[in-house]
C-alpha cells in the first residue's frame, strides 16, 4: 500500500512519522518552502516569536515526540503557577484557574461565585443551543460572560453568543471525558492529584518539534510542491459523485502536483477546509460543496517589546469590551523570553481588521496593551494566520454532512479539535486504522 499525505503542518508531519514507523510507503507534498504549517517560529528583533500556538502542553503524545526526536536537551518548561487575567471594568482581574483563585478574585461577586456551585444541578445541553446560552444557564451569567465563554471563545476570534455548543465546547468536553458536570469533573481531578501537564516549549521555538519531524523524513516530504487536485487513478472513484465504480484497482487516486502527480492507494488530506474543497472538487463534487460551508476567522497577531515585568500567562479580553483585541501572551514572563508579548487582534475583536495594514494593525495593538497595562509598548512584527481559526459558527453544521469516498481521509482541523495534541492523536488515530486496514 502507498498513502498520499497532503499537507507537511504537525497534522501530516506527523501522520508522516507514524505511518513510516509502521512500515507503510508514503509520499508528502506541500506548498510552503518549509514544513510546519502553524506550528512554525521565527527570529525578529534577536527574538524568538511563535507563527502559531505561542507554547504547548507538555501531553504524553508530545513527549513521546520529543523523546523519539533528541529534542529532551531543547526543551523548556514554562512557569505554570503564574496567574491569567480578565481585563473588566478597566482592570486586570485573576481568572479562577484554581480553588484559591475562584475564592480570592475580584472578578465575580459573592453570588456570582456562590452560583457556580448550582452546576451540578442544572439540565445537560439542549439541541442547537450557543456556548453562551449553555454557559449562562449552567454557571450563571458573571461566570459565563466575564471568564467561561472568553476564556474558551477567545481562542477562535467567535463570539460565544454565535458559536454552536454541540460542534465545539461539547466535542472539547466530551474528548476530556468531562460527563454530566464540568464542576464534579475538575473537583475529582484536584481530589486524585491530577494536575495538567507543563506548558513547554522549546530554546528555538516550536518550531523545534516540526522541523525535526520534517528532517527525520525530508525522503518522502516534497516541499514547494502544491497540490492542484485529487482525482480517481483506474476508474476507483466516479468523478461526479464520489461513488465507488468497478474496478480491478479501486483504491487508486492521483495527487496532481505542479511538479507532475503522485498515484497512491490512499490520501489523507490535511489543509483546512477551503484548501481541501478546491482538491476534491474533480473527485467528488458533493464533497467540495459541503467542505466550501465552513467558516474560518482571521487571526492576527501581533509581537509586541516591552518592558511590562508584571507576572502573568497573559490576558483575556471579552466580547463587547472597550480594547480591540481578544487578549494577549505574557511570553517574557512565563517563557522567559525578553520583553516579548504577543496580541490577538480578530474582526471579533476589530470588525475593520480585514481592511487594516500590518503596520496599522501593530500600531492598534500596542495601544490597546499600554491601555490593559500601563506599559508602553513597540511592534516588531506582525503575522496572520491563514485562513485563521475554526470559527464553529452555525456553518459548522457542516460537520454532519462529510462523507468522503473510501481511501480519501481529513485529518485537519474541520475534522477534531485544533489544538496541536488533537492534531497529534488524529494523526495516530489514521495511521493505526490504515495500517490495519493494510
Amino acid at each position: 500500500m502507498r498513502v498520499g499525505v497532503v499537507g507537511a503542518g504537525i497534522s501530516g508531519l506527523t501522520l508522516v512519522d507514524a505511518l513510516v514507523d509502521r512500515g507503510i510507503d508514503v509520499v508528502a507534498v506541500e506548498s510552503r518552502a518549509e514544513a510546519g504549517g502553524i506550528v512554525r517560529s521565527k527570529r525578529l528583533d534577536g527574538r524568538v516569536v511563535e507563527l502559531g500556538p505561542q507554547r504547548l502542553r507538555l501531553t504524553p503524545s508530545i513527549e513521546s515526540l520529543v523523546d523519539e526526536h533528541g529534542l529532551r536537551d531543547q526543551l523548556r518548561i514554562g512557569d505554570d503557577d503564574q496567574p491569567l487575567y480578565i481585563y473588566h471594568d478597566d482592570a486586570l482581574r485573576v481568572a479562577p484557574l484554581s480553588a484559591q483563585e475562584a475564592v480570592t478574585t475580584s472578578l465575580l461577586s459573592p453570588l456570582g461565585k456562590l452560583r457556580i456551585l448550582a452546576e451540578p444541578l442544572t439540565a445537560p445541553a439542549k439541541p442547537d443551543e450557543t456556548v453562551d446560552e449553555f454557559l449562562v444557564r449552567r454557571f450563571g451569567r458573571q461566570a459565563a460572560r466575564r471568564y467561561m465563554g472568553p476564556l474558551y471563545s477567545g481562542l477562535y476570534g467567535t463570539d460565544p453568543r454565535e458559536m454552536l455548543y454541540e460542534y465545539s465546547l461539547g466535542r472539547a468536553l466530551d474528548n476530556a471525558g468531562v460527563g454530566r458536570s464540568l464542576l464534579w469533573w475538575v473537583a475529582k481531578r484536584i481530589v486524585e492529584g491530577r494536575a495538567a501537564p507543563p506548558i513547554c516549549t522549546f530554546d528555538d521555538g516550536l518550531g523545534t518539534l516540526t522541523d525535526a519531524l520534517y528532517e527525520a523524513h525530508s525522503d518522502v516530504i516534497d516541499l514547494d510542491t502544491a497540490a492542484v487536485e485529487i482525482k480517481a487513478h483506474g476508474g476507483g472513484v466516479d468523478s461526479d459523485d464520489g461513488n465507488s465504480v468497478d474496478s480491478n484497482d479501486p483504491g487508486d487516486f492521483e495527487i496532481v502536483t505542479e511538479a507532475g502527480s503522485e498515484i497512491v492507494d490512499e490520501v489523507v488530506v490535511t489543509t483546512p477546509a477551503p484548501t481541501s474543497a478546491k482538491l476534491v472538487e474533480p473527485l467528488d463534487s458533493n464533497l467540495a460543496a459541503t467542505l466550501e460551508r465552513f467558516r474560518y476567522n482571521q487571526i492576527t497577531m501581533v509581537f509586541l517589546d516591552s518592558d511590562f515585568d508584571r507576572e502573568g500567562i497573559g490576558a483575556l479580553v471579552p466580547p463587547d469590551g472597550d480594547l480591540p483585541i481578544s487578549g494577549t501572551t505574557w511570553n517574557a514572563s512565563f517563557l522567559d523570553r525578553d520583553r516579548l508579548f504577543t496580541c490577538y487582534v480578530d474582526p471579533n475583536s476589530d470588525p475593520e481588521l480585514p481592511n487594516r495594514t500590518d503596520e496599522e494593525v501593530g500600531e492598534l495593538a500596542a495601544d490597546a496593551f499600554e491601555e490593559l497595562t500601563g506599559a508602553a509598548a513597540t511592534p516588531i512584527g506582525v503575522h496572520t494566520w491563514t485562513p485563521g481559526m475554526p470559527a464553529y459558527d452555525g456553518s459548522w453544521t457542516a460537520m454532519d454532512d462529510i462523507q468522503p469516498p473510501d481511501g480519501l481521509r481529513f485529518c485537519a482541523n474541520f475534522v477534531g479539535r485544533p489544538g496541536i495534541p488533537g492534531r497529534i492523536r488524529s494523526a495516530k488515530r489514521i495511521a493505526r486504522e490504515i495500517d490495519e486496514r493494510e
